[in-house]
């Protein structure tokens, strides 16, 4: 049997504003094995990036359940939340969220500096490295972010997911700003750490993106309408793999 690391059931989120009320998520069941790469698929306004935010502990269900790890998110405590937000999922944004004036160090750093599990300046060190050369941008670890291409960035933020070692990634929109190279780029290292056993969720409105993941779930109108598991799936170097 495998071991769901995130299970929803009836989750919705409701959004008010004064009379108008809009049902962004309705409804929505499914679960996630731990080591999935899962591909939430959809067009803009479809809900997808509400319910990521939902699974990321970014936002609240207004109903349902949600459950991390088997136990309820709504019985997290702050403090709690805050460690997980830290120690167990990394975030990769379409605009990359990367500070400007920052070197490559500093914002891979920036995760590290609220971890209760704070190894000290030279382990810190060793994580940022190790995070950087499995992203292949070592070499710009004293760049300032504002010196690096999209692509660059998208792989610094990659590498700034990384460096706590988190159990789940989640990716909204990864590639959204990218050329169609440094896309292939992000998508392969993505394929390659969910090789390692990372737990990926992917955000995208691109057909061909989602195709990179082992499962999809089609969303319209906040809910599911569509639970594929892929059996041919795209690799990043252009090349198909077989489950």
């Amino acid at each position: 049997m495998p071991s769901f690391i995130i299970k929803t059931v009836n989750l919705s989120k409701t959004y008010n504003s004064g009379s108008v009320k809009t049902k962004a998520v309705s409804g929505v069941s499914f679960k996630v094995a731990e080591g999935e790469f899962l591909a939430i698929m959809g067009p803009s306004g479809s809900g997808k990036s509400t319910l990521m935010q939902i699974l990321g502990f970014l936002d609240y269900p207004t109903e349902g359940q949600y459950l991390f790890e088997g136990k309820a998110a709504k019985s997290f405590s702050p403090d709690e939340l805050a460690e997980i937000r830290n120690e167990k999922i990394g975030f990769i944004f379409q605009t990359f969220n990367l500070l400007p004036r920052a070197t490559v160090f500093e914002n891979v750093e920036l995760p590290l500096l609220y971890d209760r599990r704070n190894l000290g300046k030279k382990g810190n060190k060793q994580k940022i490295e190790k995070a950087l050369e499995e992203v292949g941008m070592i070499y710009r670890i004293n760049h300032f972010s504002n010196q690096l291409s999209g692509g660059e960035r998208q792989r610094v933020a990659i590498a700034r997911a990384l460096v706590n070692n988190p159990k789940v990634i989640f990716a909204d929109e990864p590639t959204g700003n990218l050329d169609s190279q440094s896309g292939i780029q992000v998508m392969k290292i993505l394929q390659d750490l969910n090789n390692e056993g990372k737990t990926i969720i992917l955000v995208t409105h691109e057909g061909y993106t989602a195709q990179h993941a082992k499962r999809i779930l089609q969303m319209i109108d906040g809910k599911i309408v569509g639970d594929e598991q892929i059996r041919e799936r795209r690799i990043a170097d252009g090349e198909k793999e077989l489950k």
